[in-house]
């Protein structure tokens, strides 16, 4: 079967372009990637449709399993500028190990100093696997990403750090400048403005002001070979940092108490970040497909409120009724619930459509059994045996009458 007219110039422009000439590249994994169960080259326009039925009928079943787990066509040299903070610092953990998996070269540069604290905690206290894997890792300032690379040149730039324009316009202008011919953008599915209609899907109206808006704008214009956004939403995963479901933890293992402000129903979306690594990784090796295209950046479930908190409380071994879960009115209780907990008080959650249609993607998210696997890093943390104040809760335990308990560990 051929590549489409346009996949396969596509390829063949990013075969023939730069790569980064490093010591660690020769020890990348010869792993096959793995490639979701639609196939990963499209069938040409002229092709007739009799003479490609009888092609698919003649593919044994072996030979339609190694056609799955075809690797890209085209080694690439990848540049992530990961992020130093926040939720989205594992996405770029993922992807790396993701693409390195597949065989390209890959470059992290993360924002800052290499000595900071922020080194410290994961993922960047993990980059050791991905070194060992033949990673190149560097530290440094998105603005002066040239001189932190030292002239090394890419043929794809992820940029998974900046948030608005100042950020991020000097890595896709470098990036231009340098000849990189697809450029992504982790973006944020927080720009929606909401609707009446949830969930969110790609083209909904978004929020003019906000700043991960007008990056987007501005990559559309730069007439990259390939460019791309992706909108995450909430994220799980071994490795990440930022607290979400371990506020669940931190009251479920004191037997507290897990105060939740409306009715519970509201739906949210929470990926692991094996999905948006995924996804990303598709792109990278389907630039064709990827060109111009927004992306929901998540999985394909929504989950309650509630629900959350009564999966973590499954995960940790109190059943799934071990959540005690007590509702409230903010506004009631004096207390901002952006403060007070750790998702939107909304539905909230946006559906991952463009991925589906474009690329193939196929979320492998599982809640219980993902949030299993964060319960046990949280257990072996010893973190739930350690001292803590929860100051907001009992403020709003009293608010609703009820008295706080003494925490009790499970």
């Amino acid at each position: 079967m051929a590549l489409s007219a346009a996949a396969a110039s596509t390829a063949t422009a990013f075969a023939s372009g730069p790569r980064l000439s490093a010591s660690s590249s020769s020890s990348f994994s010869t792993q096959p990637r793995r490639w979701p169960s639609t196939a990963p080259f499209q069938m040409s326009a002229s092709f007739p449709r009799a003479a490609a039925v009888a092609a698919r009928r003649r593919l044994a079943p072996a030979a339609r399993r190694a056609a799955a787990t075809v690797r890209a066509e085209a080694k690439k040299s990848v540049l992530i500028v990961n992020t130093n903070s926040g939720g989205h610092a594992v996405i770029g953990f993922y992807l790396a190990k993701e693409l390195l998996a597949a065989g390209h070269a890959v470059t992290v540069l993360t924002v800052g100093d290499q000595a900071s604290d922020k080194m410290k905690k994961p993922p960047f206290s993990r980059f050791s696997e991905l070194t060992s894997a033949g990673a190149t890792t560097v530290w440094g300032d998105p603005a002066a990403v040239g001189a932190a690379v030292g002239g090394a040149s890419f043929d794809v730039v992820v940029d998974n750090n900046g948030k608005d324009i100042d950020a991020v316009k000097p890595v896709a202008d470098w990036a231009k400048a340098s000849g990189v011919g697809q450029f992504l953008f982790v973006s944020s599915a927080g720009i929606y403005k909401p609707t009446d209609e949830p969930p969110h899907v790609e083209g909904d109206a978004v929020k003019e002001s906000a700043g991960h808006v007008g990056v987007e704008k501005y990559l559309a214009e730069q007439q990259f070979g390939s460019w791309a956004a992706f909108r995450p939403q909430y994220m799980i995963g071994s490795g990440n940092n930022k607290d979400c479901e371990e506020w669940f933890f931190d009251r479920i293992v004191r037997n507290r108490p897990v105060p939740i402000p409306g009715n519970g129903m509201q739906l949210t979306n929470i990926a692991h970040a094996r999905d948006l690594s995924g996804m990303l990784a598709l792109a990278v090796e389907r630039p064709g497909a990827a060109a111009g295209k927004v992306f929901n950046a998540v999985s394909d479930r929504a989950v309650t409120l509630d629900g959350m908190a009564r999966l973590c409380a499954a995960a940790a071994g109190a059943g799934a009724g071990g959540a005690d879960i007590v509702h409230y009115d903010p506004a009631a209780a004096g207390v901002d619930a952006k403060k007070a907990f750790p998702f939107r008080n909304m539905h909230f959650y946006a559906e991952p459509r463009a991925a589906k249609e474009a690329l193939g993607w196929r979320s492998t998210t599982n809640l219980p059994e993902d949030l299993k696997e964060r319960y046990a890093e949280y257990a072996a943390s010893g973190r739930g045996g350690k001292p803590m104040a929860f100051d907001l809760d009992d403020k709003i335990l009293a608010a609703v009458g009820k008295q706080a308990p003494a925490s009790v560990s499970i």
